[in-house]
């Protein structure tokens, strides 16, 4: 087949990503040719500031090689910029006279400096800062003259006095705002910044316009004169008062352009067969100038350019990490506060520290960090992932090391880490390696931390440090994202979400047509992947698709937990911790006639047969005559209850029976984690229902439900869901907000999780408000649960099922 034509305008980081992701999801699919106006390969445009210090050379930024263009195929013309886009042909002509066809065209363009319309702009030594040029040509001003003037005290503007100051320049740093930094930082922590870099020797001047530049004589910049009539020297003069996105050639072409060529939701322009991604880009009215943005609309423009339609850009939260001549600053959100947040500040202008969060209805929404910005990357992902900082706030300022066992929100402290500690156990990496690693090659994602390190990409039980080792050394550049948008597995780039909204969409059943489907970049997936495909479709799909045993985790293929010496627990169940003399007799002979080691009461009002051989399993279960328990399972579990009114003096409901009620309806509900439920039959609440996936209180007047508990290794309490009056409410609401949270939860994801991502309020609006649908969940749950057996009576009644537990014989061979 013919391959199609794409071609891209602009060869800068956003650009240049978004080809790499294509060519992962569709590397056969195009033609690709590439223009740039710069006569370089892609190169790291945030690490053009180490080079001006002096740190990096040009070379060591450069991402993507001459040798990546040809190994994949693509056309670079490099130093050949696009002067007209011929919408009607649709075809792209040149500077040069050359042209190329299209049938897809992505526009990634950037942006440009904004130069002050002010006399003297057109002088020799006045530049602006975007490029490797500009840097190049500061680098060689330095050498030969003394005076540098930056205008504009923002991010670049600093970067550029830091540089130009290190190569021995008397800098001065004209700012028309009232304190430095101020789209990043608050006024206090701008002050402090200040008055850092006056004493490291650099000069300010705030609230100062510039009027006019001033030559000597030969067409040279010599001069800067003010507002005020004032006069300072300047013979290199760096404009970083800002950027325009570059959208002149859009414009001509007819594009619908606003601050930038307006684009959807799928990074495409009112030109359906053109996509535009990077500064040149207004998405709802924002035109984003940090890298991490234009990552994720490389990823979204990607996957609409190789045809797969699933990926939506929504906008992203940013965050702003820097580091001047030792000042470590961080910035993220809403730093500033708005009507209705409240703020919470620690300052410490002697010991140079200044911290301030906002928070607003107990979500963090932004933090200004000067001096210790060590928790940065904790916070930033509060503010991304929404988190309810409620139970945290006394100590939410003093990070997330503070927070002991009051909770665990936040990732291993990788600042407080010296670079000889150990990050990756599997493979023998520290820290020192990762970082270096990091700023040696560019990388910003986990996965190239994988790659040229080969931390994280064994057991992958430390990637959360290595994300967070990532963060703290390249701030908002970071490529990471939360569960919710992360692919589910190497073998897709596809996240949780839009596999399941494939599953539906498409009809799909069964495991390889799912994978066909997605296309899968391995046929047979992987140990994370399959377990999780097959749950999404037979909870999507209940009756039709089939459950896959060889992709169940090891205690649901054996239907029992494995120990650690390779023996199984047996926990049968018991409806509600209700039992009898005849179960007990049974267990008491199974255990003599198995030589169980040990017969144990759970915490969930069981009994537990510890140290079973494998293939005693089915005997076992035969023996006892008893449903399983399913304590292996990512199913329900137990309905734990208390006595109740049927006995107990304090008890106002029937739980034991409410209990019982809701076990036998559950029974076999497979789920995206375990799923426990307790009932008390009074406030007293003897059976700790306040930490259960969903916990039940009887009262005088009904019954109280409380979702999104949890008694694991960070106890969550659960939330106040609802207060009804009958049993059979109970029964319909807590079945409704469990099928919800079968179809929307991710695999894996416990409710109070669930919970913290799509939000208590949608969860209510759903199953209290919504009545309609209400019923339809309860329903759908039913109709789900009537396809379910007992395992353990099926795996007795199925032969072939039974080989499963069968010991192969081992004989020695004799030698002669």
């Amino acid at each position: 087949m013919e391959k199609l034509k794409l071609v891209m305008i602009g060869n800068g980081m956003a650009g240049v990503r978004t080809l790499e992701e294509l060519l992962k999801l569709a590397p056969d699919l195009y033609e690709i040719t590439v223009f740039g106006a710069e006569p370089h390969p892609n190169y790291n445009r945030i690490l053009l500031s180490p080079v001006l210090a002096g740190e990096q050379t040009f070379e060591e930024i450069i991402l993507n090689d001459l040798d990546w263009y040809r190994d994949n195929g693509i056309d670079l013309r490099i130093g050949c910029k696009v002067v007209d886009i011929d919408r009607e042909n649709r075809r792209v002509i040149a500077e040069d006279g050359s042209v190329a066809e299209y049938d897809r065209l992505l526009v990634a363009t950037g942006s440009s400096p904004f130069i002050l319309p002010i006399p003297g702009k057109d002088l020799q030594g006045v530049i602006g800062y975007r490029d490797i040029a500009d840097t190049e040509m500061m680098m060689e001003t330095a050498r030969t003259h003394r005076h540098a003037l930056v205008i504009g005290g923002g991010l670049l503007g600093l970067e550029a006095a830091n540089g130009l100051k290190l190569r021995g320049m008397q800098v001065t740093v004209v700012h028309l705002g009232d304190w430095l930094l101020e789209r990043q930082l608050d006024k206090t922590a701008g002050k402090l910044l200040q008055s850092a870099l006056e004493a490291r020797g650099i000069q300010f001047r705030l609230n100062t316009n510039t009027a006019a530049l001033l030559d000597d004589g030969e067409g040279r910049v010599a001069t800067a004169r003010f507002s005020d009539g004032e006069e300072i020297p300047a013979d290199l003069v760096v404009m970083a008062a800002g950027i325009r996105p570059n959208a002149e050639l859009a414009e001509r072409a007819g594009l619908a352009c606003n601050r930038g060529i307006q684009v959807d939701d799928c990074l495409q322009t009112s030109d359906p067969a053109i996509y535009a991604v990077g500064e040149c880009a207004n998405h709802r009215g924002i035109a984003y100038g940090l890298v991490a943005p234009l990552f994720e609309q490389a990823r979204v423009c990607a996957d609409h350019l190789a045809r797969l339609g699933n990926a939506r850009y929504e906008g992203s939260v940013t965050s702003t990490k820097l580091k001047v001549t030792g000042i470590d600053l961080f910035s993220a959100g809403d730093f500033m506060g708005t009507e209705g947040t409240e703020t919470i500040t620690l300052s410490d202008p002697i010991g140079g520290v200044y911290k301030k969060l906002v928070v607003k209805d107990d979500v963090l929404v932004g933090a200004c960090l000067y001096g210790d910005t060590a928790d940065g990357g904790w916070y930033f992902r509060q503010i991304r992932e929404s988190h309810n900082v409620a139970e945290i706030r006394d100590l939410l300022m003093f990070g997330e090391n503070a927070l002991g066992d009051a909770g665990h929100q936040g990732q291993d402290k990788a600042m407080a880490m010296s670079d000889e500690m150990e990050v990756c156990g599997c493979n023998g990496v520290c820290k020192g390696s990762i970082v270096k690693a990091i700023r040696e090659n560019g990388l910003l994602s986990v996965d190239e931390v994988k790659k040229h390190t080969k931390a994280a990409s064994s057991c992958g039980s430390c990637a959360g440090l290595v994300e967070q080792i990532l963060i703290n050394t390249v701030g908002g550049a970071a490529d990471v994202k939360p569960k919710s948008e992360k692919p589910v597995c190497g073998c897709t780039d596809l996240n949780h979400g839009q596999v399941r909204q494939a599953i539906r969409a498409q009809h799909l059943t069964s495991l390889g047509q799912a994978m066909q489907a997605m296309e899968w970049r391995t046929p047979d997936g992987c140990a994370t992947c399959r377990p999780a495909l097959n749950y999404y479709l037979i909870s999507t799909w209940p009756g039709e698709a089939k459950d896959d045993p060889q992709s169940r985790l090891i205690n649901e293929r054996a239907h029992a937990n494995i120990q650690k010496d390779g023996t199984y627990s047996v926990v049968p169940r018991m409806w509600g911790g209700v039992t009898n003399p005849s179960e007990l007799r049974r267990i008491a002979d199974v255990a003599d006639k198995y030589q169980i080691p040990m017969v144990k009461v759970t915490g969930g009002q069981r009994i537990d047969l510890l140290g079973v051989k494998k293939e005693d399993l089915p005997g076992v279960w035969k023996d006892l005559d008893m449903p399983s328990g399913h304590a292996y399972g990512k199913s329900i579990r137990t309905v734990k209850t208390c006595v109740g009114s049927e006995f107990c003096r304090f008890g106002t409901q029937n739980s034991t029976q409410m209990g019982i009620d809701l076990e036998h309806a559950l029974f076999g509900m497979w789920s995206p984690h375990k799923v426990k439920l307790a009932v008390s039959g009074c406030p007293r609440n003897c059976a700790e229902s306040g930490i259960k996936d969903i916990g039940i209180i009887g009262v005088d007047s009904g019954w109280e439900l409380y979702i999104g508990g949890n008694g694991g290794i960070k106890t969550e309490a659960g939330e106040f869901f609802v207060k009804v009056r009958s049993a059979e409410e109970v029964m319909e609401y807590s079945l409704a907000f469990l099928q919800l949270y079968r179809e929307e939860a991710f695999y894996l994801e416990r409710t109070v999780h669930y919970m913290h991502r799509v939000g208590l309020e949608h969860i209510k609006q759903v199953v209290l408000e919504d009545e309609a649908r209400r019923k339809e969940l309860h329903q759908r749950l039913l109709f789900a649960l009537s396809f379910e057996q007992d395992p353990w009576q099926q795996q007795i009644e199925t032969p072939a099922l039974k080989k499963e537990f069968e010991r192969i014989p081992v004989r020695e061979v004799e030698t002669a």
